[in-house]
């Protein structure tokens, strides 16, 4: 057999071991997908013993790979909704999480001169108490970079796997410490959430109005103060019996029902230039009008302005509601129409039929995976990563790699959503499908590599040494922001175990949060809300670590 061959074997052996071992859960908790970073040791361990050998180039180009497809799908996925995360209360959480990871670097310095640690074994352990893979990546790749020895990489390696058993449990026990230090009672803090929930990120509700400012009579949609601006959709109008679709030119007249869909605050200024709030329904049933959801698929529409479309204009059909990457927008004449993007449609049936006809509404196309764009963005975001940033007071640059490169250039084409008849729509479960591909080749490689001399190193050498270094690095800068957002903050404790969750990027510790309680969407919330921005401060620290220790060398 052929080294490439083996080598191939080998890391499906590892995949198929390590992902059974991430399945074996001790009261709830396992190791998930890092099982597959100690199915690699194991092999590795054994591989070593025989002495086989191995295609070092191909276990190096299946390494970088996966973490290349790893970073980009994350970032597809959470590209929609990450700069309007950042809005209101999304800066808080970001603030705090990115504090953490600050912390985190400033005790790796510290550990780093006080106890003379290695380089490769302070970034390994930095990375592996963080639970972050792609930190470990960029780590191993700036060290290249620097010209560090060969045998360093796999010492990363190892100083990983040694840290990430407790950075698993690391975080599980914070939650469990700041819970029983504030005395926090769940029931309590998941019902102050959904008091407090619009203020998070409202959803879109409904108002039925009845026009009694008899100022408003007879003057045209589009001239009404409120409901000129992008807040506020009405999508139905009713007067006497007669149920219509309103356009901006429908003139009002005293006593009309009006159907509005915006956020609370907006509906209420609408509310108080017009009348009053009514109960009677304003529903399309029984009569002509109807309410459809249909989803944009046709390409020739992709990146137009509803406007543009002329969809109220030429087919007396309003566009109440749009939902992007799960997260629902009010649709104006600007907003621009994106792949995948799903409309609320009201209007006679004939007319929204001709209208699914315009946007799509293949079904089919959802499932399908456009692979030009995937390899147009891959493509791009390695030619980003390779490019050298060059900082004052550095001497050597900074690049944001194989691991930032890709996702940052994910998070912008998610975010613009097409070019043309590109688009880089993925459907969730392509992407979680090459999301998991990627993460599985990495570790593997990862483990494979260190396995040789793990079990000396744990035994014999400095292993437990390294292990405390990883709690220190664990539990310190998570206890300190736990406290302080909790204590200064103010944050609902479902909010900050989803904080920290994201801020370590741990799906397990993200489980656990939601256990505590499974109706509250706090904790899944926060979680998304700093992911982004942690992974890409998590992919650039050890960078700047690196280069901070190799200086100071």
């Amino acid at each position: 057999m052929s080294e490439i061959a083996l080598s191939i074997s080998m890391l499906s052996l590892v995949a198929v071991l390590g992902l059974w071992l991430g399945n074996v859960k001790v009261r709830g908790v396992g190791l998930g997908i890092g099982g597959v970073l100690f199915g690699g040791i194991l092999v590795g361990h054994f591989a070593g013993l025989f002495q086989l050998s191995f295609d070092d180039h191909t276990l190096h180009f299946i390494q970088e790979f996966g973490l290349i497809l790893f970073v980009y799908t994350i970032g597809i996925q959470v590209g929609p909704g990450f700069f309007s995360s950042l809005r209101s209360t999304g800066l808080k959480l970001n603030g705090f999480a990115a504090l953490l990871v600050v912390l985190g670097g400033v005790v790796a310095l510290v550990l780093h001169q006080l106890f003379d640690v290695p380089l490769p074994v302070i970034l390994g352990v930095f990375s592996g108490a963080v639970t972050n893979t792609p930190s470990l990546g960029a780590g191993q790749q700036i060290l290249a970079e620097l010209g560090a020895e060969p045998g360093s990489t796999a010492l990363m390696g190892m100083g990983y796997a040694v840290a990430y058993p407790f950075g698993i449990c690391g975080i599980l026990l914070t939650m469990w410490l700041v819970r029983l230090f504030f005395r926090i009672k769940i029931d309590e803090e998941a019902a102050r959430f959904e008091q407090e929930s619009g203020t998070v990120r409202e959803t879109l509700q409904t108002m039925n109005i009845a026009v009694r400012n008899p100022n408003m009579h007879g003057l045209m949609l589009k001239e009404i103060p409120s409901l000129d601006e992008a807040d506020v959709i009405c999508s139905r109008l009713k007067r006497g019996e007669e149920l219509m679709v309103p356009r901006p030119e429908t003139c009002i007249e005293t006593g009309d029902l009006l159907h509005l869909v915006g956020e609370r605050h907006a509906l209420r200024k609408v509310l108080l230039v017009l009348g009053e709030e009514v109960d009677t329904s304003l529903s399309t049933r029984g009569t002509e009008l109807r309410v459809e959801r249909v989803v944009v698929t046709n390409e020739q529409v992709l990146g137009k302005k509803i406007r543009d479309l002329e969809i109220k204009q030429r087919y007396d059909v309003v566009i109440s509601r749009l939902n992007r990457a799960g997260i629902e927008l009010v649709p104006t004449s600007q907003t621009s129409l994106q792949f995948g993007d799903i409309l609320n449609l009201v209007g006679r049936l004939d007319a929204i039929e001709a209208v699914t006809s315009v946007v799509g509404n293949v079904q089919q196309k959802l499932q399908q995976v456009q692979m030009l764009p995937v390899f147009i963005g891959i493509g791009l975001g390695v030619l980003l990563g390779s490019i050298p940033f060059y900082l004052p007071g550095f001497p050597a640059a900074l690049k944001l790699g194989l691991a930032g490169g890709p996702l940052v250039v994910a998070l912008i084409l998610a975010r613009v959503g097409s070019i043309g008849k590109l688009y880089w729509f993925m459907p969730p479960s392509a992407n979680l499908a090459l999301r998991e591909i990627g993460i599985v080749l990495f570790l593997a490689v990862v483990g494979f590599k260190s396995g040789a001399g793990f079990v000396d190193t744990l035994i014999h050498g400095d292993g437990p040494t390294w292990v405390l270094y990883g709690m220190a690095l664990t539990l310190i800068p998570l206890l300190v922001v736990g406290v302080l957002a909790r204590h200064y903050g103010k944050l609902n404790y479902l909010t900050l175990c989803g904080l920290l969750a994201g801020s370590m990027t741990d799906p397990p510790a993200l489980a656990f949060a939601n256990a505590m309680h499974p109706s509250s969407g706090a904790s899944a919330l926060a979680y998304a809300t700093v992911y982004p921005l942690v992974m890409f401060l998590r992919i650039v620290s050890p960078q700047l670590l690196a280069i901070l220790l190799w200086v100071g060398a």
